[in-house]
């Protein structure tokens, strides 16, 4: 048992419940993630688009490791979560802001927009710049991983954890979280909104966190970095994802299938060759 505590904290059951919701976010982040890596490859040769795919592939899982490596550390830097919080508030809005630009369009990324992609395409061609650009989005999906781990908890074997089952969720997860959102597309938007919550979460670490300049020692501070806090975010976004859900399944609303299922046949493709 004092193994159990040493691991999960003194509540092992909120311990247990953090890594539950660690599975469903880190999960659907790697769909996500994946769908993103696809589409950046399409306007490639068929023969080219498998290749730097594959590269995609080992990038992410060099970048998830390092990150792992690095988790420790920027759970003690003050600064780091504020900043991280505010960047899955901008992943957040940026979603939904894109959603509402789409109106049925089609979901692609376009590299041409891409300083990285610009600056390169000239010098090592389209086939090496699309891999340049792909292993940045790579960097950047790690931080993702890392921010919203520490979103959840300061222990630091819980972020371990998540960002181990961010790691595991682009090989094995993520495909079971695949074919669910080919039933139940509106959980990508489901999952955006609980990362927006996380980032203010993190964000609200400016003021409660003793190191930060910004520390206010209020009752109320208190109790935003408390342990129920967690329990109740972690509760939260349990609910977020069963509640429409169920809705569904009872009474097919949200409806089914009401956006474009390509998009996780994608990333379905992507993680197939990981």
């Amino acid at each position: 048992m004092d193994i159990l505590h040493s691991l999960l904290g003194e509540d092992i059951k909120a311990g247990l419940l953090i890594i539950l919701n660690l599975i469903v976010i880190e999960s659907l982040l790697s769909v996500d993630n994946a769908a993103v890596l696809a589409t950046m490859v399409l306007d490639l040769p068929k023969e080219q688009r498998n290749k730097a795919l594959r590269y995609g592939i080992i990038g992410a899982y060099v970048f998830r490791g390092i990150c792992l490596l690095l988790a420790s550390w920027l759970v003690k830097v003050w600064w780091l979560k504020p900043l991280g919080g505010l960047y899955l508030i901008y992943l957040a809005f940026s979603y939904f802001k894109n959603k509402s630009a789409e109106k049925g369009e089609e979901e692609a990324v376009n590299k041409d927009e891409s300083w990285l992609y610009k600056s390169t395409v000239g010098l090592i061609g389209p086939f090496w710049a699309t891999v340049a650009l792909v292993e940045l989005m790579d960097l950047a999906f790690s931080i993702d991983n890392v921010f919203a781990a520490v979103a959840f908890t300061d222990h630091v074997f819980l972020i371990y954890t998540g960002v181990f089952i961010g790691i595991l969720a682009m090989r094995f997860v993520a495909q079971a979280f695949v074919k669910l959102m080919e039933k139940f597309t509106f959980l990508e938007a489901i999952a955006f909104i609980v990362i927006g919550v996380l980032g203010i979460k993190l964000t609200s670490s400016i003021i409660t966190d003793p190191s930060s300049f910004f520390y206010s020692n209020t009752p109320l501070t208190h109790a935003i970095a408390g342990e129920q806090m967690d329990m109740y975010v972690s509760i939260f976004t349990v609910v977020i994802f069963i509640l429409p859900v169920l809705s569904s399944i009872l009474f097919n609303y949200p409806r089914k299938n009401i956006t474009k299922p390509e998009v996780a046949e994608a990333a379905e493709d992507v993680l197939d060759k990981s």
